[in-house]
């Protein structure tokens, strides 16, 4: 199975536990650790856990893959590792606090979404005045 493929298959897991502002990034070229690195939220620790837990059981039952996860017993951050896909699972707050995407997304796409969020308040500042 190709990383493309377990990726979908990982994405569909989050989607099915409604984790929210997922966002993958890809790390070919950039990292040897892994081909994608996967980040999501979960609304509290008690659904961080269950994301977490529910996405290594299906994991391995649809590809027969064990995976290495960290962090479940807080579920503040839990790191899920596939070898080919890295994925974190954060709270809201803990998320923010260490701002991953910033660390791992191109240069381009932080100017992208950095662009899009001025203009976005430029655009309400205007309806207001």
């Amino acid at each position: 199975m190709s990383s493309d493929q377990l990726l979908e298959r990982v994405l569909a897991s989050l989607d099915d536990d409604k984790a929210e502002d997922v966002v993958t990034i890809d790390l070919r070229g950039r990292s040897a650790m892994a081909d994608h690195m996967v980040i999501a939220s979960g609304r509290s620790s008690r659904q961080v856990a269950s994301i977490a837990d529910k996405l290594v059981e299906r994991l391995k039952e649809q590809t027969g893959r064990s995976a290495r996860i960290e962090g479940k017993e807080t579920g503040d951050w839990v790191l899920i590792d596939t070898d080919d896909i890295i994925i974190h699972v954060f709270r809201p707050e803990v998320r923010e606090f260490y701002q991953l995407e910033k660390m791992w997304m191109p240069a381009d796409a932080l100017r992208s979404a950095t662009l899009d969020r001025i203009r976005a308040e430029h655009a309400a500042a205007q309806i207001t005045n």
